[in-house]
């Protein structure tokens, strides 16, 4: 292993802002999350997409919805021409809302003008149109729509003002309390409190997500009042309250009352936003029952109804989850919202906890569906993610709406098209995820190039400040450099991951071995002193357990925290339906990918695909032995349409 080169200074701060400039912040917990302007990463995995996001992201989403005239909604319900020829899903407004987010992430991490020019030109179009009593939405309630509330179950007008609701939080946490952004969601979460409140409709949205925004809306606002109707929203759920439908009422988690179930079920993206709400709620009001439902739910879902590349959601039909080890890699939905999801309700649970399990299936999914959505250039996206290709397909006219979610190519934009902005808002704050304090440790939980500086919450006001570089994952050394540190012992502890089987911590030229957990280092720390993590990133066989019955007798191949996989484009020819993996020869390192030995099956026709047993017709028994190159999962398809898969049947 090599030392990466030396971290490049720091961008310019934004001058102005709060200093709780981070998507959660729990009233209590183990852990505290760092504001996202105090984390800049530089260089490296994370920092090009970020990049990417705030050059290209942003504006291909504002372009497409202009040009589809979800933009234009607003401007109608405001001059008051609206009609039944809305353009867009009734949950289009949500999509402006999350790039309204991702906007002021933006300014805040990084004080750009032209993210807050556009961050103010949408926010005054969505003000002129709500309403005097704070209702806002542009399918429902306004001449030729239908009456406010009248389709609770697929309505999404309660799951658009949560999205809403988040917008604002990122607003008043990085600019502050008196911005038009925050006013119009005060206003709109006083209409829901009013409405839905303990003695108003007793309904509950179809889709979660309202009571999410409450809660950190309630956070940052110190209103108690719209944590109390987020959790009068959970206790509603799970009795029936909403309508019965042919896919069942687990579909929107109305089947059993959150506290009562064992697992995640029904539309995952809907059980995610609702299990994150359900560990806010529990956090700030104490509700170790609460708290208790959602760790056990994540526990049996994690371990039986989990991909391997952390995707979850294995239906198509309802967007949703299956039974347990019902994981089949060709038909995996893995929605990527889903993955975005996940990680909010992982990281929760970790602030709530300080339980690593959580930051680790966190690092699984940015790499393994975060970051497989976009297209390097920022411009094209993954809805669904499979992990099995079987034909290349066509590539998507770039000009043109996809009506599909599932797809063997990213495309520009989509029929439903919530995770290009899920995705944008999600890198746009992605930096408020890499390290957390408590006490007087720091603890480096993603490892990306850049400076981390933290105030101790100890409450002395001393601050820690190190600048981290390292090329991870490509290479598995991160090595961190004491900026400025306290006069008194502090500790700095970085994250060892669960699939590392060698690791060595080096400190004032002693090195240890570590095992997965916290290396931790507890001293006096000197400006300039170093201290230096190795994971071994070398490739390594991973294997199904036997109940998953899809991929029984296949191995995939992980390198660091990548799933590497095999795609047509990188096969020479070899007929990846043919591929039979041998295992007795171990996989070695190809660039950021792994190389491996296979047996490609000869091609032999036959009248009949079943018989009595093996023939020499069988995969692994013809053809001949070869070398087969496997690269990271997320970057499948950059090439254009292939062939995939990243479980391969094994000898």
């Amino acid at each position: 292993m090599t030392t990466p080169d030396l971290v490049r200074p720091a961008p310019a701060r934004p001058t102005s802002g709060s200093a709780h400039g981070r998507p959660v912040v729990p009233a209590r917990g183990a852990r505290l999350p760092l504001d996202l302007t105090r984390v800049t990463l530089t260089e490296g995995f994370w920092a090009d997409r970020q990049r990417t996001n705030a050059e290209q992201t942003f504006a291909h989403c504002e372009q497409w919805m202009e040009r589809l005239g979800w933009l234009a909604n607003f401007d109608r319900v405001a001059d008051g021409t609206t009609g039944p020829d809305r353009p867009g899903w009734c949950f289009s407004d949500s999509e402006v809302y999350k790039l309204m987010e991702g906007l002021a992430w933006e300014v805040a991490r990084t004080g750009d003008d032209a993210a807050e020019a556009a961050l103010d030109r949408l926010t005054r179009r969505v003000a002129a149109a709500q309403d005097e009593d704070g209702y806002l939405n542009t399918c429902f309630g306004h001449a030729g729509q239908a009456p406010r509330y009248s389709d609770l179950e697929m309505g999404h007008e309660l799951y658009c003002v949560g999205h809403l609701l988040q917008a604002a939080v990122a607003r008043v946490r990085t600019a502050g309390p008196d911005d038009l952004l925050v006013d119009v969601a005060r206003r709109a979460a006083d209409h829901v409190c009013a409405t839905f409140g303990p003695d108003g409709n007793p309904g509950i949205c179809g889709h979660p997500e309202i009571e999410v925004g409450l809660v950190e809306l309630g956070r940052a606002l110190g209103e108690e009042r719209y944590v109390q109707q987020a959790a009068l929203f959970l206790d509603r759920r799970g009795h029936g309250t909403l309508a019965d439908i042919p896919l069942g009422r687990a579909y929107f988690q109305d089947d059993v009352p959150i506290r009562e179930a064992d697992v995640w079920r029904g539309h995952a993206v809907r059980a995610l936003y609702l299990s994150a709400a359900a560990v806010d709620v529990a956090v700030d009001q104490h509700d170790g029952e609460l708290l208790d439902a959602v760790t056990r739910q994540w526990d049996r879902t994690v371990a039986r109804r989990t991909y391997l590349t952390g995707g979850m959601g294995s239906r198509h039909q309802d967007e949703g989850f299956g039974e347990d080890w019902e994981l089949p890699p060709d038909r995996a939905y893995c929605e990527t919202c889903a993955g975005i999801a996940s990680a909010m309700v992982s990281w929760r649970l970790y602030l709530a906890t300080g339980e690593l399990r959580y930051v680790d299936l966190m690092e699984r999914t940015y790499f393994n569906v975060v970051a497989t959505s976009p297209r390097s250039d920022g411009r094209a996206f993954f809805y669904a993610n499979p992990l099995h290709q079987r034909t290349a397909g066509g590539a998507p006219d770039e000009d043109e709406v996809s009506p599909r979610a599932e797809g063997g190519v990213r495309a520009a934009w989509f029929d439903v098209s919530c995770c290009p902005t899920n995705v944008a808002r999600t890198l746009a704050s992605w930096s408020a995820y890499v390290a957390a304090t408590h006490g007087r440790t720091l603890e480096l939980l993603q490892h990306a190039s850049g400076r981390v500086e933290a105030v101790l919450p100890d409450g002395t006001g001393d601050r820690l400040v190190v600048d981290v570089r390292t090329r991870y994952p490509e290479d598995g050394v991160v090595v961190v450099e004491v900026a400025e540190a306290p006069s008194t012992p502090v500790t700095l502890a970085l994250r060892v991951p669960s699939w590392t089987t060698t690791a060595r911590l080096t400190d004032r030229g002693v090195t240890r071995e570590v095992s997965a957990g916290l290396a931790t280092v507890t001293r006096v720390l000197v400006p300039g002193e170093q201290v230096r993590l190795e994971l071994d990133v070398s490739p390594r066989l991973t294997w199904p357990d036997p109940r998953i019955d899809a991929v029984r007798g296949c191995v995939a191949v992980e390198r660091g925290p990548l799933v590497l996989c095999a795609q047509s484009t990188d096969a020479a020819g070899i007929d990846l339906a043919g591929v039979v993996l041998d295992a007795t020869v171990e996989p070695v390192s190809d660039g950021d990918g792994a190389r491996v030995r296979v047996r490609a099956a000869a091609s032999h026709e036959q009248p009949w695909a079943y018989g009595p047993g093996a023939t020499d017709a069988s995969p692994g028994t013809q053809g001949h032995e070869t070398d087969l190159v496997l690269v990271p999962y997320h970057r499948w398809a950059e090439q254009g349409p292939a062939q995939m898969r990243v479980w391969l049947p094994a000898r």
